[in-house]
């Protein structure tokens, strides 16, 4: 068998096997669970559009919020918008609207667009058409009355909150229906987190039993998302994001408008919206049955989420808790609200190597101050633990180097008998105890740490626009100037001069040719994983040159 040969079909049908998964990613069909059941004494989302009690249209459409364009002059002054309550924290800048305490707008104070704008922020929310995005919570009520719904009014004392020195914020607004039931809905803010607490406290102060169900709702604009080569975020998935207890489900704007909405019930399930390295969030109570939905209907997909009704007595008071999340996808935070919850940092299918990865980069990373000499520190770790296994290989590999004249002459003697040349060949690797295939061992190790990385710095914002030393200012791109790619290509180069060259011509030719495939090839790609790349090649020329080295010493000495 010959290994070089072996190397190159194994590369390339790693690669089918990745266009595979990617093309399963974006355009398998997603099952779809009806869920039109309902159960009684608990507001449920109907999945035949049925209007629900107190709100005069559809819930996929009376729950959506007013369309973010421009309204004509003459109405805007007959309809003023509800007033806004500006929230700042060291984190983040919130607008709270009084119209059903609706979150409209969250800007990420530590995050800029590009590195290059550090004064244009990311919005995660917004009322603008082409960044749209809400997180709106109420109250639904079982029978005929006024309701607290994200439709409804609300006032607060103050138009602005902030942090300041304060570890927490406390964010209160009133509503009070004519019976004299009355609920506080207020958002509990704290240092150094994109988490938002909501609680919506029902005190009944009427003569009757207050039922009601409590429900969030995500918003977002909808868009084909295009994919590019030259772009590998474009290759992060956006868009809504369930889980139901037990899985994840991820979904695009073609699955909701092929397949319809998307429906299910689950206790310790959550929804959301994601999309590269940022997420939008809401978490019911723990170990109560929720009501999902997901939907697109024009440019907008809603993810919602309804529980069981519940009774207040008169006199009597309840409290709805929901949790929001809104920023970016540090895994420590999202585990402190529900260790699923860092499923919305899709590693792709090779999980279970990238979360511990991802660990060790954030140990090493604890102790350096910098991804770059992260990456490094950790390529040589991975490379020492392989250390035995891929020395069995390289040995091989310069038995074969040492062994190349011979070849060369049976490739003489039995030119125009490949079946005794073969045979000829096999002889001699027995009896020199070489191992043709061994110099595929350490590239097959190699391509599920690449892969891993690959989906490391693509999905963790840790290392979003973190910097590494000199030109490289973001590891989570690509090189601007393309050094470290041709620094990779030259380093294969080398590599290849150390290892046994093919006995076919046109394998030959095609191996020379590698180094230059690779180097326009990782050109685009993120320079965290170019700098891999680079630290395992030159750390295994120097393995490599090594054992070479040792074997021709022990050459030697076997014909003294």
């Amino acid at each position: 068998m010959d290994n070089q040969r072996l190397l190159i079909w194994g590369f390339f049908g790693l690669l089918a096997w990745i266009t595979y998964q990617t093309w399963v990613q974006d355009y398998a069909p997603k099952p779809v669970v009806a869920n039109t059941e309902q159960i009684e004494e608990q507001v449920t989302i109907p999945d035949d559009g049925a209007e629900l009690p107190e709100l005069a249209a559809p819930l996929d459409t009376a729950l959506d919020a007013p369309s973010p364009t421009a309204p004509d002059p003459e109405q805007a002054s007959a309809t003023p918008r509800a007033a806004a309550i500006r929230v700042t924290t060291d984190v983040l800048s919130i607008e709270i609207s009084t119209e059903g305490g609706t979150l409209q707008l969250a800007t990420l104070l530590g995050y800029p667009v590009a590195k290059d704008e550090p004064d244009r922020l990311v919005e995660l929310l917004s009322r603008d058409a082409g960044n749209f995005g809400l997180i709106q919570t109420g109250l639904r009520i079982v029978g005929e009355g006024e309701e607290p719904n994200h439709l409804a009014t609300f006032v607060s004392s103050n138009n602005s909150y902030t942090l300041g020195d304060a570890e927490e914020l406390l964010v209160p607004l009133r509503w009070q229906n004519a019976d004299g039931v009355s609920v506080e809905k207020r958002f509990r803010f704290t240092r150094g987190g994109y988490t938002i607490a909501i609680e919506q406290e029902v005190s009944n102060g009427s003569d009757g039993l207050w039922r009601g169900a409590g429900y969030a709702q995500i918003q977002r604009y909808s868009k084909e998302q295009e994919r590019s080569m030259f772009d590998v975020d474009s290759y992060s998935s956006i868009g809504p994001i369930v889980y139901d207890g037990e899985k994840s489900e991820k979904f695009t704007r073609d699955d909701l408008l092929d397949d319809g909405p998307y429906t299910f019930k689950a206790q310790n399930g959550w929804l959301g919206a994601i999309q590269h390295h940022f997420l939008s969030a809401i978490v019911p109570e723990k170990a109560t049955e929720q009501s999902y939905r997901v939907a697109v209907r024009g440019e907008r997909t809603t993810a919602s989420m309804i529980g069981p009704a519940q009774s207040v007595a008169p006199g009597a008071s309840k409290t709805f808790t929901t949790t929001a999340f809104v920023g970016p996808k540090l895994q420590s935070q999202l585990e402190e609200i529900d260790k699923t919850l860092k499923l919305t940092v899709d590693y792709g299918w090779l999980t279970i190597i990238s979360q511990p990865l991802f660990w060790l980069l954030s140990i090493v990373f604890e102790f350096v101050g910098n991804w770059g000499v992260a990456i490094i520190v950790v390529t040589f770790l991975i490379k020492l633990v392989f250390y035995k296994l891929t020395e069995s290989s390289g040995r091989s590999m310069a038995k074969m180097r040492n062994l190349q004249p011979r070849m060369k002459a049976l490739q003489d003697r039995y030119k125009d008998d490949k079946q005794a040349l073969s045979q000829a060949m096999m002889d001699l690797y027995k009896r020199e105890k070489v191992n043709p295939a061994a110099g595929c061992l350490p590239i097959l190790i190699q391509m599920p740490f690449f892969l891993a990385f690959y989906w490391v710095l693509l999905e963790s914002v840790e290392m979003r626009q973190a910097p590494f030393a000199l030109w490289i200012t973001d590891l989570s791109t690509k090189d601007p100037y393309f050094i470290l790619p041709l620094i990779m290509g030259a380093a294969m180069f080398m590599q290849q001069k150390l290892n046994p060259a093919p006995a076919d011509p046109v394998q030959a030719k095609v191996m020379q040719i590698m180094p230059i495939m690779f180097t326009a090839f990782f050109a685009f790609f993120p320079s965290g994983l170019v700098l891999y790349w680079v630290t395992n090649t030159l750390l295994s020329i120097a393995q490599q040159w090594k054992i070479n080295k040792v074997v021709e010493r022990e050459a030697k000495q076997k014909q003294h």
